[in-house]
């Protein structure tokens, strides 16, 4: 009989959850700082770490960093831990489907998990797909909301050995849910319409410099993460419309340093890589409010509602003058199930509140630190006025550092959720067509 419960206890962790999900793990996940912030003796907000004094932090600075701040490039400036509070809506919805989710006999495949959280869960080392558990819980975050605008948004591209500038990029990006959507009445989970069912759809356009300017790329990714995205490509100079391979979301984007499958930590299909969970550790993060940090005065200056970009600093002006603060953080890897594929693997940091990931680290097929990419998360309340008091956590700047040929590329962006402008019209291969005459 022994035998027989451990082999279904095996069973049930590889295809799902292995006990329902209570309310209290629930709020566990949407809450769990509620007995405190965690500490680590020696730091405090207010201090700096820097090549000094790094050894206080050596534990809680995340590899890439611990080595840019030891070589000088970079210091962090510490702030105080505060909640990222969870839009009520997305807690109701995992409330509602709690324990329902379950994980294909594949990776990729998930069934029950239209809305909400789909795992609530502490993840365990002894379950062989906790990874890919945090992976979807990810991928279906509340993150920015259910549809958002970033215009403008600010690349710029540096030598860190001159501290040249070498490009500056200026472009508008759309993003809209179909599915798993929850602030806005009455399209919640789904929106209808929806024949193909897409989960989410990116359109963004290239409006500076002239050379680039007028370049769409359109990604249509489905519900069914086994199935390949729908990718299309319009240049300017060439006024037509492409499919874009899927082997093309791995090449330099525009001659930066980010690959389409880098943005947001990853952007990717789940299914084209293996997830481990290595662990939950304390770590600091880069996660703020807006409105209190330094701002960039030059190089968005126009803005009706006085709104400023997020300062770059320290060598090659690659780094972010943000508050970092202390936090919990899953760390999962992901490695590619192509052996092709030009990254080896990828260590995430994954904010334990609100399933983002603020920081991921990318290794080449070597197993050497080839770019470490940052996002930086700010309150709502503290952001763009129409962020306020949607309870939705922000992005507005990242970084992507290449330490091996010291190259950044840097974003800085205006973020705005629910934007009336991202009606669904504008995802289609017509629209493309048509703002592009």
């Amino acid at each position: 009989m022994r035998k027989i419960i451990l082999a279904l206890m095996g069973l049930t962790l590889l295809t799902g959850t292995a006990f329902a999900a209570t309310v209290e793990e629930m709020e566990n996940s949407f809450n769990p700082y509620k007995n405190g912030f965690p500490t680590v003796e020696g730091i405090k907000p207010g201090m700096v770490i820097d090549a000094n004094n790094w050894q206080v932090a050596e534990d809680v600075i995340d590899p890439a960093f611990l080595q840019y701040i030891q070589a000088g490039y970079y210091s962090i400036r510490i702030g105080e831990s505060f909640s990222f509070d969870v839009n009520p809506n997305f807690i109701e919805q995992t409330k509602a489907r709690l324990g329902k989710a379950k994980l294909g006999d594949k990776p990729g495949q998930i069934s029950n998990a239209d809305a909400g959280r789909p795992f609530v869960e502490e993840p365990s080392l002894d379950d062989p797909r906790a990874g890919e558990k945090l992976a979807w819980n990810f991928k279906y975050g509340h993150s920015q909301g259910d549809e958002w605008l970033i215009d403008p948004w600010f690349w710029k591209y540096n030598d860190m050995k001159s501290g040249k500038k070498e490009r500056q990029l200026r472009f508008n990006f759309h993003f809209r849910k179909f599915n798993h959507r929850y602030l806005t009445d009455p399209t919640k989970p789904a929106w209808t319409p929806n024949p193909s069912n897409v989960f989410r759809s990116t359109f963004l356009t290239v409006e500076k410099p002239f050379d680039v300017k007028n370049t769409q790329v359109l990604v249509q990714r489905y519900e069914d993460d086994t199935k390949l995205d729908n990718s299309y490509i319009y240049l300017g100079f060439q006024r037509r419309v492409r499919r874009l391979s899927s082997g093309q979301t791995t090449d330099a984007f525009l001659g930066s340093d980010i690959m389409l499958e880098d943005f947001e930590g990853y952007n990717g299909r789940l299914s084209d890589m293996t997830w481990t969970y290595l662990g939950t550790k304390p770590m600091l993060v880069p996660m703020y409010k807006h409105n209190e940090e330094p701002t960039d005065d030059e190089v968005y200056t126009d803005d009706p509602d006085g709104y400023r970009m997020t300062k770059f600093i320290g060598t090659g002006n690659c780094f972010p003058d943000v508050s970092w603060q202390l936090r919990t953080v899953y760390v999962v890897e992901s490695k590619p199930v192509d052996p092709n594929h030009p990254v080896g693997k990828r260590l995430h940091y994954m904010d334990v509140q609100t399933a983002t990931i603020p920081l991921t680290n990318v290794y080449d097929r070597a197993g050497k630190l080839w770019r470490s990419f940052t996002i930086g998360y700010t309150h709502a309340d503290f952001d763009v006025k129409e962020n306020k008091g949607t309870d939705v956590v922000m992005y507005n700047f990242f970084s992507m550092v290449d330490p091996q040929v010291m190259h950044c590329t840097t974003g800085q962006f205006k973020t705005v959720t629910s934007s009336p402008s991202t009606t669904p019209n504008v995802f289609t291969v017509q629209h493309m067509r048509a703002v592009g005459r």
